[in-house]
């Protein structure tokens, strides 16, 4: 007994990759940091549009006169790269 969609299904489960073969991508943590939860604390401090420009824009010397999309690119820990944006905009330590 066939029912409508059976063949549909079938060939979507043969289509997949397996688990076996599918690479796992590990979840981004940049030295203690998730990178997720960097861009949260970034967007509650400046509001999304603010923090996505100052990212892109506004070197910051701590960082090697980088911007902190250069940097986080370049390999530099999200955690020192809060730790430099703190600093240079004068966080409170509430939020470091």
């Amino acid at each position: 007994m066939h029912r409508a969609g059976d063949e549909t299904a079938v060939a979507l489960r043969a289509a997949a990759p397996s688990c076996e073969s599918t690479p796992r991508v590990p979840t981004p943590i940049l030295v203690g940091m998730r990178l997720s939860h960097f861009w949260n604390r970034m967007y509650e401090q400046f509001g999304e549009t603010y923090a996505e420009s100052l990212a892109r824009d506004y070197v910051i010397d701590a960082l090697g006169s980088r911007t902190v999309q250069q940097a986080l690119a370049d390999g530099i820990g999200a955690k020192e790269v809060w730790r430099a944006v703190c600093d240079t905009f004068d966080l409170p330590s509430t939020v470091r």
